[in-house]
Order: structure tokens, then C-alpha cells, then sequence
């Protein structure tokens, strides 16, 4: 029989909530939103219906127990820009748990790996395939859903992505920790270009729209 895994002493703390929840074999806690495929999870898929279940139940995404009054949305910097998530919120601890110790958000140059994802259904609306190295704990009281339309020719997918409201609180992580001014200012420019070409596409309004947001998040890095 194998033994059960045991918590890894590299992680920081866990959260209270994070305590109920199974790890897999690395010892890494497996959050709530993750798909268990022949008793494995595959962090990189969300469990069946994930997405509807958290919202309408106003669930944790990450340790799955009832939300209170402040959002944490887990988001790069381009989603901070214009403001939009594919993922329902968090607790803010649990959130911050996430900044600190997701190997995936604490290493700039790890990627996902595709494997065995041909058949899984990808994010609603246009996802910028990229870690971005630098990511954003979004604080907030509010936040709505809105549908996405499949357009011919466009390459956003159909589906409900997450309209994320004025923030309470915004931090900036990198590698585990609060992100340097310069690794903030490197993720954004190199983010920029992937946001500016659909604008352009778009037309002249999609591009002043884009840059309203700009300036809108520029205030915010401004103020953190």
C-alpha cells in the first residue's frame, strides 16, 4: 500500500481552508476547480461544469467553500489592463497562497505542458498563451459574468468569462514574492503587443478603447 503523500516543507503555510483539501503525489494541496482524471489530477483541467458551479454557488475557486464579500481574482497583467478573468475568484488568502507556491505562477519560464489536451474544451474569449512572469492579486467587491459569441474570424472562443469590478487592493507577484518594479514593467511591454494587434484588427474604437484601459492601469501601477 502506498504511503500518503506528506505536505512539501518548501511550500509556505498553507491557509486554514487549504488544510481539507487531498495533495497529489509531489505533496503539492490539489485546489478545488481541478480535474481528477484515474484518481491523478491534471492541474491543468478544470473539473466538469467547474466554472458555472462556483459562480452560481459563490464558491472559492481555488479551496471551494463559500466566498464573503471581497473577490481575489488570480490574473496576469493584460487581464489587469482590461480587466477581464477566465476564472471565477478567491478567498484572498487563498489567493495569495497561490502567488506564493503555484509552480506555474512562481517560475517565469515554466509553461504548460499541451499533452493530452487536444480534446479539452480552452477558455472562453482570447487567451494569450504566454506566462507572463509577473501576476496580479485583484482584490475586489465586485464582478459580474457576460457571454462571449463565437464571430467568424475571430479567435475568441464562445463561453462566460468574468467582467472583474474597481479593486480594494492590488499586489504584484513574481517568483514567489512581491514582484520588483522592473519585472512588473517587463511583463506589461511584452504583454502590450499581444493586446494591441486584436485592437488594431478591430479598428480605430477597439484601439482607443485599449488605450483608455492602459491609461487606467497605468494609475494603478502609479499608486502600488
Amino acid at each position: 500500500m502506498d504511503a500518503e503523500p506528506h505536505y512539501r516543507n518548501d511550500l509556505p503555510e498553507r491557509p486554514r481552508r487549504f488544510m481539507k483539501l487531498p495533495l497529489d503525489e509531489r505533496g503539492f494541496p490539489v485546489p478545488w476547480f481541478v480535474a481528477w482524471q484515474d484518481g491523478t489530477p491534471d492541474f491543468r483541467v478544470v473539473r466538469p461544469g467547474g466554472i458555472a458551479i462556483a459562480h452560481k454557488r459563490g464558491l472559492c475557486w481555488l479551496c471551494g467553500e463559500p466566498l464573503g464579500v471581497y473577490n481575489a481574482f488570480v490574473i496576469g497583467p493584460m487581464c489587469g489592463i482590461n480587466r477581464v478573468s477566465s476564472e471565477p475568484p478567491s478567498h484572498r488568502d487563498c489567493a495569495e497562497y497561490a502567488v506564493r507556491a503555484c509552480p506555474f505562477l512562481t517560475r517565469p519560464l515554466a509553461v504548460r505542458n499541451p499533452r493530452g489536451l487536444e480534446d479539452a474544451q480552452k477558455p472562453a474569449g482570447f487567451m494569450i498563451e504566454r506566462n507572463p512572469g509577473v501576476t496580479l492579486l485583484w482584490v475586489t467587491k465586485s464582478y459580474k459574468p457576460f457571454k462571449v459569441e463565437e464571430v467568424p474570424g475571430d479567435p475568441a472562443r464562445a463561453g462566460v468569462l468574468f467582467r472583474i469590478g474597481d479593486p480594494t487592493e492590488v499586489s504584484f507577484w513574481a517568483k514567489g514574492r512581491k514582484a520588483t518594479r522592473a519585472e512588473i514593467d517587463a511583463s506589461v511591454s511584452s504583454g502590450l503587443p499581444l493586446l494591441q494587434e486584436p485592437a488594431e484588427r478591430q479598428g480605430p474604437d477597439a484601439v482607443r478603447e485599449l488605450q483608455r484601459m492602459q491609461s487606467r492601469f497605468d494609475q494603478i501601477l502609479a499608486d502600488a
